[in-house]
């Protein structure tokens, strides 16, 4: 939203000091004079063009080009056009001024880069009501086509989204939780897959600011704590490096780096472990001169090997560790040597090791590595991303995908990483990871896959569901009788596999919707829920269609499955509605949410809240498609309990359990609804069900459970 009033004197010196400071990094970044006054000319303009209008901070507009300009020069390295692009980019889409107005003054490129800018926006910003699926869905065509015309465009677009980021206080909260759902579902998985890791960690760290306040604070606080403590020690670790290195011959630099408040949150989450065992918390990043300036970059590999070969002679390693993305760089064009070492004062420390170049192309990404490209470095050639973007061409091109198929495909493409295996002749394949055999079979060939019977991976037989790891060779067994089984669906993991078995068994449609409808009915019935219209159209969401007999047929197929019916039927029991005046709200299945979480509601076709964490991944995905029905959902005081469950690990002894039935029941006088613990070679593990009142209950629980001698980790559970 833009206000207008007039600029003070004031607000005037705001801009001043802020356009100096971008203009002292453009002339860095700019070849001569000549470019220089395009980007002033550029500045001129847009600080004309935005006169007197002001953000929702109250602070005059044009501030907000400047810094997305300066994120283009620090965080991604771009060149002058980009930076005038990035100066212009709101001035078509918020005043009179028209893309031909820039061409005549900037010239073709510029103006281009403009308009595809403006063509985001215009989208991004749509109110369509009732048809956000498909704004969503052309948006991110229009960022696509972007990276194939010309990827600076994106890459503004990033800077853009950062900054807005950055100053996403000043937004209604609804609205908010919008951005953040959208960043989250396809910005940061964006500029993660074009190697902006800067740009994707800030991002990351302003979602979890804004999604769990408390665990982003109290994390924070301890990272920095845990900082102050290890930093000696961390200078201790480097210098037997730096001096190995310096005997050498090596120039070079030696970073210290700390894990990030949201990559700490994540691992606990996701590895469902506590702040102590994060093991890798501190990094330490050699730079490294290749010590022969030919950009001869086979040359500049050898040296990564020979620094890691000196710095293994001074501390004992982690084998399970060890990562080489140098023979293998990452999907986004990430080289570097990674291994973990034990520092003398008994701590783990990651160390990284990148040449020069490979520090830029990890800092800057796809900029740094055309760069690089075009200064012909010997081997700089085609990388992970340039075929990367061929093969968004081809998804653009296909025709078969509908609005939802289109977002769901380039999430899924975007997040996924990538391992390489290898044929029985010894050709190197790029396949997802945690793909199995079957994938591979049908990356082959269609008819490959169909006739599929076994896999040898490593010559030893194994079933087609066995997960491949990079360095696999696999050889894929045929037979020309065989033919797909419905069950394959349950372990294919890529979309092209997925895709031509579901298509194999259209040809016996009718066989599944009718199995499919029986299944449908049967599964409704034991929940003792009614097939009513809203059930219907949470189902076809799922399934992505407005199509019945789509989802009868995607049933009897299995592709939807218990999971699906337990979260929709659970969410249409009555212990999960609440009614507050005229609104209804259902505590969404999927997450649990607790009185005290942080929450968001998400309005379904009926005019029924949904109440779901923020954080819970169901939320990217709606928030993104269905950003209209995002609504403010706030907790009415309850005379009830919540249903919550916890998974616990630890050293079992005499009488713990009894210990921890004792806390619970007793000091804590929380009812245990299902009690699942068991011991096995003194390890103790397993989960808890309870009711409890709201999460501040809940957390003292915890924190009680966690002072019980044995106790070693407690972890609420996604339900």
């Amino acid at each position: 939203m833009s206000m207008l009033s007039e600029f003070t004197q004031e607000d005037w010196s705001l801009v001043e000091r802020e356009y100096k400071a971008l203009r002292g990094l453009a002339k860095k970044r700019c070849a001569n004079d000549a470019e220089m006054a395009v980007v002033q000319k550029a500045f001129d303009f847009a600080s004309a063009a935005h006169k007197n209008v002001r953000r929702r901070s109250g602070e005059p507009y044009i501030i907000h080009p400047i810094r997305v300009a300066r994120i283009c020069i620090e965080d991604i390295g771009l060149g002058y056009k980009s930076i005038a692009a990035a100066l212009l980019h709101d001035v078509v889409e918020d005043t009179d001024y028209s893309v031909d107005d820039i061409e005549s003054l900037f010239g073709k490129k510029i103006a281009a880069l403009v308009d595809g800018l403006t063509k985001i926006k215009s989208v991004l910003d749509a109110e369509d009501r009732k048809n956000t699926a498909s704004i969503q869905a052309e948006n991110m065509r229009r960022i696509l086509f972007s990276l194939n015309d010309d990827v600076r465009v994106v890459l503004i677009k990033l800077a853009d989204r950062l900054h807005n980021c950055r100053t996403i206080e000043y937004m209604p909260e609804h609205k908010r939780d919008k951005i953040l759902a959208e960043t989250m579902y396809i910005f940061i998985p964006l500029a993660h897959r074009l190697g902006l890791y800067g740009v994707k960690n800030e991002m990351e760290n302003i979602w979890l600011k804004f999604t769990e306040p408390a665990e982003y604070r109290e994390i924070t606080a301890r990272i920095q704590e845990s900082e102050s403590l290890r930093s000696s020690q961390i200078d201790e670790f480097i210098e037997p490096i730096a001096k190995s290195l310096e005997s050498e011959g090596f120039r070079f630099e030696i970073k210290k780096r700390i894990k990030s408040t949201y990559s700490v949150w994540r691992k606990m989450h996701t590895k469902q472990i506590p702040f102590e065992q994060i093991y890798d918390l501190y990094a330490v990043r050699i730079v490294y001169e290749p010590r022969e300036d030919d950009k001869n970059i086979e040359k500049e590999h050898q040296d990564a090997f020979l620094i890691y070969s000196k710095i293994l002679s001074l501390y004992n390693s982690n084998p399970g560790r060890y990562r080489n993305w140098i023979n293998f760089p990452k999907s986004n064009g990430y080289e570097a040597l990674h291994c973990t070492l034990m520092s003398h004062s008994g701590f783990w420390v990651e160390v990284q090791i990148r040449s020069r170049r490979m520090d830029d192309i990890a800092e800057k990404g796809i900029a740094a590595h055309w760069t690089y490209k075009k200064e012909g470095y010997s081997g700089e050639k085609d990388s992970e991303v340039d075929r990367w973007l061929t093969k968004v061409q081809e998804i653009l091109s296909s025709n078969n995908l509908n609005d939802f198929g289109l977002l769901d495909l380039i999430h899924t493409d975007l997040v996924t990483s990538e391992i390489y295996v290898f044929t029985p002749k010894g050709d190197q394949k790029v396949i997802p990871a945690g793909a199995t055999a079957l994938d591979f079979a049908y990356q082959i060939h269609s008819r490959v896959g169909h006739n599929a019977v076994a896999a040898k991976v490593n010559m030893k037989l194994v079933p087609l569901s066995h997960t491949l790891h990079t360095g696999d060779q696999i050889e894929i067994i045929t037979l020309l009788s065989s033919c797909p089984k419905k069950e394959w669906l349950k372990f294919l993991r890529t979309r092209h596999a997925r895709a031509l078995v579901i298509e194999y068994f259209r040809t016996r449609k009718d066989e599944f919707i009718k199995e499919g409808k029986q299944i449908y009915e049967d599964k409704l019935r034991s929940f003792g829920v009614k097939d009513t219209k809203e059930i219907r159209n949470q189902f076809l969401d799922i399934v992505q269609s407005n199509d019945i007999e789509e989802l009868y047929f995607k049933v009897g197929l299995g592709i939807i499955g218990d999971e699906a019916f337990n979260v929709i039927a659970g969410d249409s029991l009555p212990s999960r509605q609440i009614q507050v005046g005229e609104k209804k709200y259902v505590l969404a299945s999927c997450c649990r949410p607790l009185p005290g979480d942080s929450i968001i509601g998400i309005l379904d076709y009926n005019g029924v809240i949904h109440v779901h964490r923020k954080t819970c991944s169901n939320v990217e995905n709606m928030g993104t498609k269905h950003g209209n029905r995002i609504v403010e959902a706030q907790w009415p005081d309850l005379e009830r309990n919540f249903k919550v469950s916890l998974s616990v690990n630890g050293i079992d002894r005499m009488g713990l359990l009894n210990e921890i039935s004792h806390y619970i029941s007793l000091n804590m006088g929380v009812n245990m609804r299902k009690v699942t613990l068991g011991s096995d070679n003194g390890l103790l593990e397993g989960t808890i069900e309870l009711s409890v009142r709201d999460k501040e209950v809940l957390e003292k629980l915890i924190a009680g459970l966690l002072r019980i001698n044995g106790i070693q980790n407690v972890v609420r559970n996604e339900l």
